[in-house]
């Protein structure tokens, strides 16, 4: 009776705890559906926010005059959102969009450094950084003998592995081309809050096309940007510059000051020079997702920031002359010679050394250079259009070396302005390992006939007598062997002496000092370096900083920033270095050179009264042509340096200075 009991009693305890617990849970449930119910709903609808940022236009690039050069225009862009997708759809999405473009006549971004081309996959052509990095075990992990069908294998299991379709469905190229796509996502840190940009420039046509379609294409979306237009692509193309994506090593340098892996930067020229300034400063926007995946706000948290505009010291008008004359000479010397196939041409203003003009031959199209299958061509061509034969290359300049000669030997007293070296063609104080010959046979010679008949005799003796030490050291003050200090790259060239020649693994001889005095040897400058030197000479040795970059405003060109101020380099107000008689004898040898001398066919009855120096230098095929040139004589206001490798002729590098001079005195 007792044990019943005592069961019963714990069944009775067993049952309350039940009731109670029931009770307890019960009691929840209401509160939670009556009185706590209208939070818990609006919790349940809650997904995410994200950050993503507002696009901004970049800053513009015009000539002195406002001119456009580099400049903006609206456009819309394709963006994948990845919070809007399913990752089984992205392939099959990409292959639409792709088909769309191609049918339309439209480019996606295609940085993929794999091409297809007459049937097969190949690398590109100068992409060997992203080509290593593909290969490498960072990404692929294919080895770096990998070829490029072992790399299209390696990411079709990348991005095609559960993706709900097969890499078979598509042809050799569409394949790549989705590849390219999901290789940029990657590259980019496509993620839920940072979008891919499929495209950056797209027509309004083709967003209806998009919007119509846009159930067949979840996650992809279309707004309004500004791209890059250039009103004339082959003008400028090695001072303007290019865009392009971010590299991961440059992301790394810069992403602590905003810039993301979907952003572009710069790649050289003026649009590398001034990242900074033209860039600008993107927005943000917090947007947010609902349980489903649905935007449910947007809200601008920081407005964008247009860049800045920067004024170039470039006359567009000029510019477009200097242009056309270098190819037209170009392909008139070439028709000559045949291994003429190129030149540069440089011209500024004596006041400040800005630069008023400056092309290279052959040029490309801007517009197109960050077209994949365009830029192998430009590398496969033989004459290299890539080239800037302005700032970026050095050449032999031959005579037109020999007014620093002079001058240098005027002002260390190897000679005077009335010393007469006999000239009889040969100059063999070195024979018989050396014997260097003249054009003529000249007799006695004085600097300023020896100038205006460039006489080779009366040189290799000055630059006997001045020695390579003196010689270098001058050259160096007057611009050459030294980089003018331009915005853009460009090459120091080379300075012959025992410096440059032992840094070579070379040995410096006394029949070398002679040879570099006529501007042979080593010596090798760039047509940027020949009108820094050219303009110094004019401003009486005073030299200063080359300069592309005039003034920066603001974007609406309201207000300026800042401006550039003409930066000395060598300063001889006070004719501390360079005399001024010494530098007045050299001035009227480059004017007797115009007016009786190797010029005079072209100069000697122009308008306005110049001073020059021709040049021709031996090379390994037809000779280099070189031409300097200031005007007006007595009051310079512009120099000009002209240089056409294995131009033939002189006429060919003064037909292009008098064009400028024309085009420069006409406005």
């Amino acid at each position: 009776m007792r044990l019943w009991k005592k069961q019963l009693s714990r069944k009775k305890v067993c049952m309350g705890l039940l009731i109670l617990v029931c009770g307890i849970f019960a009691v929840r449930l209401i509160e939670w559906q009556f009185v706590d119910g209208q939070e818990l709903s609006a919790l349940a609808e809650q997904s995410v926010s994200t950050t993503q940022t507002i696009p901004t236009a970049r800053g513009e690039i015009v000539d002195m005059n406002g001119v456009g050069l580099a400049t903006n225009k609206i456009s819309y862009e394709i963006r994948f959102n990845l919070g809007e997708m399913s990752a089984a759809s992205i392939n099959k999405i990409t292959g639409k969009l792709i088909s769309l473009l191609k049918m339309r006549g439209e480019s996606w971004n295609d940085t993929l450094p794999i091409l297809y081309q007459n049937g097969e996959y190949e690398f590109q052509a100068g992409a060997e950084d992203a080509i290593t990095y593909l290969k490498s075990d960072q990404f692929l992990k294919v080895g770096q003998d990998a070829d490029p069908q072992t790399c299209i294998d390696a990411l079709s299991k990348r991005y095609f592995a559960g993706s709900g379709n097969d890499a078979s469905e598509y042809t050799l190229e569409q394949l790549r081309d989705i590849l390219s796509v999901r290789y940029g996502m990657t590259m980019s840190g496509f993620s839920l809050g940072v979008p891919y940009v499929f495209s950056s420039k797209v027509s309004q046509e083709t967003v209806a096309i998009i919007s119509e379609n846009s159930d067949d294409l979840p996650g992809v979306s279309t707004q309004i940007t500004s791209v890059r237009q250039y009103p004339e692509p082959t003008l400028m193309p090695h001072i303007l510059g290019n865009l392009g994506a971010l590299s991961e090593k440059q992301y790394e340098s810069l992403k602590s000051k905003g810039y993301t892996l979907n952003d572009t930067i710069g790649k050289f020229g003026i649009e590398a020079a001034m990242e900074s300034t033209l860039r600008g400063s993107a927005g943000e926007k917090k947007i947010e997702y609902n349980s489903s995946g649905e935007v449910q706000q947007e809200t601008v948290t920081k407005e964008p920031q247009a860049g800045n505009t920067v004024f170039l010291t470039i006359d567009s008008k000029v510019q477009k002359v200097a242009a056309d004359s270098l190819a037209k000479n170009v392909q008139a010397a070439h028709a000559t010679t045949k291994d003429c196939v190129g030149g540069g041409v440089v011209a500024l203003r004596v006041s400040d050394f800005s630069v008023l003009a400056a092309a290279s031959y052959p040029t490309y199209d801007l517009s197109q250079y960050s077209n994949a299958s365009y830029f192998d061509s430009l590398l496969k061509d033989s004459s290299n259009p890539q080239v800037d034969r302005a700032f970026g290359s050095a050449f032999t300049p031959g005579s037109v070396f020999k007014p620093c000669v002079a001058l240098a030997a005027l002002q260390e007293g190897a000679i005077t302005d009335t010393t007469k070296i006999v000239c009889n063609h040969v100059y063999d104080r070195f024979k018989p390992s050396l014997i260097l010959t003249c054009m003529g046979w000249h007799g006695p010679m004085d600097v300023r006939s020896a100038l205006a008949q460039s006489c080779n005799v009366f040189f290799c003796e000055t630059g006997y007598r001045l020695g390579i030490t003196s010689m270098d050291l001058y050259a160096k003050k007057l611009g050459l062997g030294v980089k003018t200090g331009v915005e853009i790259d460009e090459t120091e060239g080379t300075l012959a002496g025992p410096e440059s020649r032992t840094a070579a693994g070379g040995t410096w001889y006394d029949g070398d000092t002679v040879q570099a005095a006529i501007g042979q040897s080593d010596n090798q400058f760039s047509p940027a370096q020949l009108a820094d030197y050219v303009a110094t000479i004019a401003n009486n040795g005073t030299r200063k900083k080359v300069h592309l970059v005039d003034h920066v405003t603001d974007y609406s060109r309201q207000n300026t920033i800042s401006s550039t101020q003409g930066e000395t380099l060598v300063d001889n107000s006070d004719y501390s270095y360079l005399s001024a008689e010494n530098l007045k004898t050299v001035q009227e040898g480059m004017r007797e050179v115009v007016t009786s001398g190797t010029a005079r066919t072209l100069f000697s009855n122009y308008k306005i009264a110049i001073a020059a120096k021709t040049g021709t230098a031996e090379t390994n095929g037809s000779d280099n042509v070189t031409f300097i040139a200031y005007a007006p004589y007595d009051n310079p206001q512009i120099a000009v340096a002209v240089v056409l490798p294995h131009g033939a002729a002189g006429t060919y590098a003064q037909n292009i200075a008098k064009d400028i001079f024309d085009a420069y005195f006409q406005s």
